[in-house]
């Protein structure tokens, strides 16, 4: 094996993620209001296709009698576990503020011995195929499973998770309506290994991968309401990964008007923060710098790994943005029956 190669096969281990990244293993916290807001249930699942299986944690708020709810759907960052990562976001306290969904797939080790979203790879960058086809189908089943609007289906992570979100968006957009990108890449920045290396360092192709999946190539005009976070100090995935998100994004939108907020949390982080709107108004894009922030969840709590407390709260705004967003092309008469508590997969508390 080539000395490079060997260096940085050493240094990013099956993903492009350095050490400081990754860090140790994080338990997964104990149930706490944050976790598991009284009245709410935290429930695994697993969901299994032609491209392999994958575990899962859903949120049902306390305020759920079948009614067409919102869903949330939330990938974690590398070494995380759903409890992890929602213990971090505290996005399931926000759920029950709202009274909607929030499922986190779980990467495997058997995928990913770090346990990051494969965004890197070819495959995983395809409709019906790898990772993509596996956490569509999570969504489908949560939306089977449960009276979910289906107008109402977003999707959001952090780092590996974010980039495979922003994959999501390009492959799956009659089911998302907007997505949250924190401290991610763009879908098709990377390909492989050291390809994804080189993006995290300096950006990557704006281009989706895999330029012979003729629905993705049409698909990919088509713009999906997105809100980005990323610290202006992130030493993992450059900030201008950020940008090449939001530039991605436009493709399809080049005549919106932009417009630039600034501010600053009380004893915290100061923020930039970028609207992209249409002609009536409405921002389609939204984009926030972190000034000071690193690679981190921006106004995370303690209780997970990865987070910066000095915020702003970026689940509170990604929520926000969300239920902004219905999805244009879906009406509600769409949803499907709710099938009760079981379903396709395994449900357990």
């Amino acid at each position: 094996m080539p000395e490079a190669l060997r260096s940085l096969l050493e240094r990013v281990n099956s993903i492009g993620f350095e050490p400081a990244w990754r860090g140790p293993g994080v338990p997964s916290p104990a149930p706490t209001p944050e976790l598991v807001p009284a009245g709410g249930q935290f429930l695994a699942g697993s969901y299994s296709d032609q491209a392999g299986s994958r575990r899962y944690k859903v949120y049902v708020p306390s305020g759920y009698h079948g009614q067409a709810r919102a869903l949330v759907v939330m990938l974690h960052g590398c070494t995380q576990s759903p409890d992890d990562f929602a213990a971090g976001t505290r996005m399931n306290v926000l759920a029950e503020e709202h009274a909607c969904f929030v499922v986190y797939p779980e990467q495997s080790t058997s995928a990913n011995f770090s346990k990051c979203w494969n965004w890197f790879s070819s495959r995983d960058q395809q409709r019906g195929q790898g990772e993509p086809s596996l956490i569509a189908g999570i969504t489908r089943q949560i939306m089977r499973e449960y009276s979910v609007d289906p107008r109402r289906v977003y999707i959001a992570g952090l780092s590996a998770g974010a980039a495979a979100a922003a994959i999501m968006a390009v492959t799956y957009p009659d089911l998302y309506a907007a997505i949250g990108v924190h401290s991610g890449l763009a879908c098709g920045a990377a390909s492989d290994l050291p390809s994804a290396f080189a993006a995290m360092r300096q950006g990557g192709a704006l281009a989706p991968r895999g330029a012979d999946n003729a629905w993705v190539a049409t698909r990919y005009r088509e713009i999906v309401p997105t809100i980005v976070f990323h610290g202006d100090q992130d030493t993992i995935v450059n900030p201008c990964n950020g940008d090449q998100v939001i530039a991605q994004s436009r493709v399809s939108a080049a005549d919106l008007r932009t417009s630039v907020q600034h501010g600053q949390v009380p004893d915290g982080h100061a923020y930039s923060r970028t609207f992209y709107t249409d002609a009536s108004g409405r921002a389609i894009l939204e984009q926030w710098v972190i000034h000071g922030a690193g690679h981190a969840w921006s106004g995370g709590g303690a209780a997970g790994s990865y987070t910066d407390p000095r915020g702003p709260d970026a689940s509170r705004e990604m929520l926000r943005f969300f239920l902004e967003h219905p999805h244009p092309a879906i009406s509600s008469t769409q949803a499907e029956p709710a099938a009760g508590p079981s379903g396709d997969g395994s449900q357990t508390h």
